[in-house]
């Protein structure tokens, strides 16, 4: 049965293998919802599939339910999905996944690699009904929810595979060894054991859980780690689907099914902590909040724990080649999910002088009305909005905008206020597009955080080399996930590099056109270096996965043992 997966997958293995190697632009699932692709049935159904779902149990056979649980609301909607989902007992659980991980980790690495892979083809299948889930519980567009959400949380979920078959096949799990002591021959047989280490806990984000989500699942399951996924509390349906649809290829390839659980909580009453007292639970891969992000990293010392948090990605410009360009592409990324993404851009520093362009200097006065402009021209069409911006997840990230409106004037001059856009398909979204604050005050500490929130700060500063020195240090120092430059001049961009690499912060340069400054591409462009506050893991290298499972050897002398 396992050889059937073997032979079925083993082309997109190799294929991940290559891309991986390459860094060259290759995608394992189809990146488009269009119905010439998918046809017309397939969407209605999942549609309707969604609907049904509304106001009912969700059906979760796993084992140590004492009661059900399910608080989300939709951001769309602002009503309650009514959805509820299995209330766990801990204890239970972890004793379940603790069995199902003796018979996994027996599966050799091309096995795992062929379920794994299997896994996935099974989620693609469900991309419909994922979209819709994550739409009515994260906020994004219907567009993000079907590519960044599906296709592209896929393909890094596949990419993270890639490397722990790489690190799985690093030794073989044969050898035959000799050597010569004196006149004897010694030769002996060794065998390689790749042990895992234990449960490994998966705490997801709310705006974004596929896309982190998948990377640690296959990352734990490929190197024999079960998995409890561990759900925002306005996010479970994306990652019960999840899990429902994995555990049914567990069970169908006669495998125990609690190597992946769900284990769904409400803010009220978290369950994080209940696991991170275990010692079975050996791995956190965590997303979210760079205060809690911390606080595992720096008081969870007997786990291996993972992070992908948040930080302060800025934008310096000093100069342009192509300003009209770099204006949309700016504005575009500012109201892309009501910059709800960790690679969203909030502080744009200019120098005071302006910023050199083809056609001469622009003011920064005039660099905020281009911006404010162009923001405006995306965003005046309801529809174009809704497809651009979504909805916000929280009502908090409101709070943000209203505290930071009313510190405008202590930063310097409000550029744009934020202001709720109508959705054409529903009518009482919560939804923003982006405030934009002129900062005279380049010293403020509002401006070395991150707002969760569409905000950008065009920050002035005395000249281009301290906007490039001040913005690699809140890297450094703050954290950054993403970071850029705009400057016709090679050596201010060696230097950005320079700076920038030394603050643990990826950089780009002089970016326009029609790809989101945002994007990422898996298999090639890495999220995160653990260099600096915003994470201490990467999506996706091999330091993701080689410490999840340790080798343990026998050895023996030739003939004396099988």
């Amino acid at each position: 049965m396992h050889q059937t997966l073997i032979d079925r997958h083993q082309n997109t293995l190799q294929q991940a293998l290559k891309a991986c190697s390459t860094r060259e632009c290759w995608s394992g699932f189809v990146e488009s919802p269009s119905s010439k692709i998918h046809g017309e049935e397939l969407p209605l159904a999942a549609k309707e599939w969604f609907d049904s779902q509304l106001g009912t149990a969700f059906q979760l056979d796993q084992p140590g339910e004492i009661g059900r649980i399910g608080v989300e609301v939709s951001p769309y909607t602002l009503e309650p999905l009514g959805i509820d989902y299995p209330k766990i007992d801990v204890d239970v659980v972890c004793q379940a996944a603790a069995l199902a991980m003796q018979d996994f980790r027996q599966l050799s690495p091309d096995a795992r690699a062929a379920l794994c892979i299997e896994m996935l083809r099974v989620l693609e299948g469900r991309l419909f009904e994922n979209t819709h889930a994550t739409m009515h519980t994260a906020g994004q567009t219907f567009m993000m929810g079907f590519v960044g959400s599906g296709a592209n949380a896929l393909d890094r979920g596949l990419e993270a595979l890639a490397y722990a078959y790489k690190a799985l096949t690093d030794i073989p799990d044969r050898a035959r060894w000799s050597k010569g002591f004196g006149k004897t021959e010694m030769v002996l047989d060794k065998r390689y054991h790749y042990v895992p280490r234990g449960i490994a806990l998966v705490i997801c984000c709310a705006t974004f859980p596929a896309w982190n989500a998948y990377p640690a699942i296959m990352a734990n399951l490929m190197t024999g780690n079960p998995v409890v996924l561990k759900p925002h509390p306005n996010g479970i349906l994306p990652m019960a689907m999840t899990v429902q649809s994995l555990r049914q290829v567990l069970s169908d390839n006669g495998l125990d099914p609690n190597m992946i659980t769900l284990a769904a909580d409400t803010r009220e009453q978290p369950i994080a902590g209940e696991f991170l007292k275990r010692s079975d639970v050996a791995i956190v891969d965590f997303t979210g909040s760079q205060r809690y992000g911390s606080w595992l990293e720096q008081n969870v010392h007997d786990k291996l724990v993972y992070t992908e948090t948040s930080g302060v990605n800025s934008i310096v410009i000093e100069s342009a080649d192509d300003y009209p360009g770099m204006v949309s592409a700016i504005a575009h990324s500012l109201c892309l999910f009501s910059a709800q993404m960790c690679t969203t851009p909030q502080n744009l520093r200019v120098a005071s002088e302006g910023i050199a362009t083809a056609d001469g200097k622009v003011s920064v006065a005039q660099f905020c009305d281009d911006l404010r402009a162009a923001i405006d021209s995306k965003v005046a069409d309801g529809r174009a909005a809704a497809n651009l911006c979504g909805a916000l997840q929280a009502q908090a990230s409101i709070d943000v905008l209203e505290r930071l409106t009313e510190s405008a004037s202590e930063l310097g001059e409000l550029v744009r206020p934020y202001q709720a856009y109508a959705h054409p398909d529903f009518p009482a979204a919560r939804t923003a597009t982006p405030l934009v604050i002129h900062a005279s005050n380049n010293q403020s500490p509002i401006l070395r955080e991150e707002h969760f929130a569409p905000v950008a700060f065009v920050i002035e500063d005395e000249n281009s080399e301290l906007s490039l020195s001040r913005a690699a240090a809140d890297a450094g120092e703050c954290g950054a996930i993403a970071t850029h430059v705009y400057s016709r001049h090679p050596e201010f961009l060696r230097n950005a590099e320079a700076q920038f690499v030394d603050a643990g912060a990826s950089f780009s340069c002089n970016l326009s056109g029609p790809m989101a400054l945002n994007y990422g591409a898996a298999y090639s462009d890495l999220h995160v270096t653990g260099l600096n506050p915003a994470g201490n893991a990467c999506l996706a290298d091999l330091g993701f996965v080689s410490q999840r499972f340790r080798i343990v050897q026998c050895r023996w002398l030739e003939g004396s043992y099988s």
